[in-house]
């Protein structure tokens, strides 16, 4: 989850962890491990914790999200983008195509 305008609340953790207390209640309702996901501050408008490290946000140490391959951790957006795991494929069952809209093609 990445919680953007950072810079509109002047880098302020105790904002953030607000957002992520409210975020993570949201997430467990709907049926997801909050753990399992990583929470990073950006400020898209600045570009801090996007691609490198924000000197704006020393408090934040970074991420860490649960996994079945263990804890990852990582620091930006993009680190966190890295860690998403790709769904596994079932290449043992019959071929399977997501369909994606219906056409009526009229005469044929």
């Amino acid at each position: 989850v990445a919680v953007n305008k950072m810079d509109t609340t002047k880098w302020s953790e105790d904002r953030f962890n607000e957002i992520i207390k409210e975020t993570s209640t949201f997430i467990k309702k709907v049926g997801y491990n909050p753990k399992a996901v990583a929470f990073v501050p950006i400020s898209g408008w600045h570009g801090d914790n996007m691609l490198d490290e924000s000197p704006n946000m020393g408090w934040y140490k970074g991420w860490s999200k649960e996994t079945k391959g263990g804890v990852v951790k990582g620091k930006t957006l993009l680190d966190a983008i890295d860690a998403i795991e790709p769904p596994t494929r079932p290449s043992e069952k019959p071929l399977r195509l997501p369909l994606q809209d219906v056409y009526k093609i009229g005469g044929i």
